[in-house]
């Protein structure tokens, strides 16, 4: 059984409701999952910290088992700050007014957001195998635009996207989790299965698709005003991308973040791919160890 110990929750957060997994004891550490997944993702590195801290995770909303706002004309409720008012408002809810956060993918994005608009609760960021939604689309090339083709193609105008994808989810699921080539044995049999089933609720891939286009609209409206108005991560961060994947091939990951971030930042390459929590946990769980204290 994965998540041996943690008790499986549903809260009302920001006017939604969230589900999560709750374990051990300590100061409290957040975790946030990325697409096309649920907080299962840290099955493998979630019950490790929890011998030294509170450690909480979320479906975000509109994916897992979270609940999944409409659709609307500019996807303000997928925005990241939205998002990320959720996980305050979730984290003030159970006592925390500080925290640490370790973050994935579209979680990760929430989770920069999360530092720019709640600065004074964020400790510590670490965020895995991205770079700012900004940088990447300012720097968009062929190799960007065929690499991750999936956000250009979620972004498309709704249904587009959500009735392709509907059409056999499963496969789909195998399609955005092959950027690395992988068998269906690659991610634990019951977090898999949570992923499937989530995707396969009313308005999940709907959510996903919304996240995305928030990406290419609002969420760069708000990238650029704080980029303007020198609103910048002040926390100390930890960064962290596969060495088989994109990011480290396309960009200098941690000079990159320095053009966003006052605080310290370090961090490097992992021998995995894009799932770094679960492909290779041992080296997350080492980076860390040092960066959490």
């Amino acid at each position: 059984m994965i998540f041996e110990g943690f008790t499986l929750e549903t809260r009302e957060a920001n006017g939604v409701r969230l589900r999560l997994r709750r374990g051990g004891e300590g100061p409290p550490l957040l975790l946030l999952h990325g697409n096309p997944q649920t907080h299962a993702m840290w099955h493998r590195v979630a019950p490790v910290l929890a011998r030294r801290f509170e450690v909480i995770c979320p479906d975000l909303r509109g994916y897992g088992f979270s609940g999944k706002p409409p659709i609307s004309a500019d996807s303000a409720a997928f925005s990241k700050r939205a998002m990320a008012a959720d996980m305050a408002a979730l984290m003030e809810g159970l006592g925390h007014e500080r925290f640490g956060v370790v973050a994935h993918d579209r979680g990760a994005r929430v989770a920069h957001r999360l530092a720019l608009d709640h600065a004074a609760r964020v400790e510590r960021l670490c965020v895995m195998d991205i770079v700012p939604t900004l940088a990447h689309f300012e720097r968009t090339d062929m190799g960007f635009a065929l690499g991750y083709w999936h956000w250009f193609f979620l972004a498309q105008k709704h249904p587009l996207p959500e009735r392709m994808i509907r059409r056999d989810v499963e496969d789909w699921f195998r399609l955005q989790t092959s950027r690395e080539p992988k068998d269906d044995g690659f991610f634990h049999p019951e977090a898999r299965a949570d992923y499937i089933a989530a995707l396969q609720l009313d308005g999940t891939v709907e959510s996903i698709c919304e996240d995305y286009r928030a990406a290419t609209g609002i969420d760069l409206e708000h990238d650029r005003v704080s980029r303007t108005t020198g609103v910048r991560v002040g926390c100390p961060m930890l960064v962290l991308w596969g060495a088989k994947g994109r990011i480290g091939q396309w960009y200098e990951p941690l000079k990159l973040w320095r053009d966003f971030a006052d605080g310290t930042i370090a961090g490097g390459p992992v021998n995995s791919g894009h799932y770094l929590a679960e492909e290779a946990p041992e080296e997350v769980l080492a980076a860390l160890d040092g960066f959490l204290g």
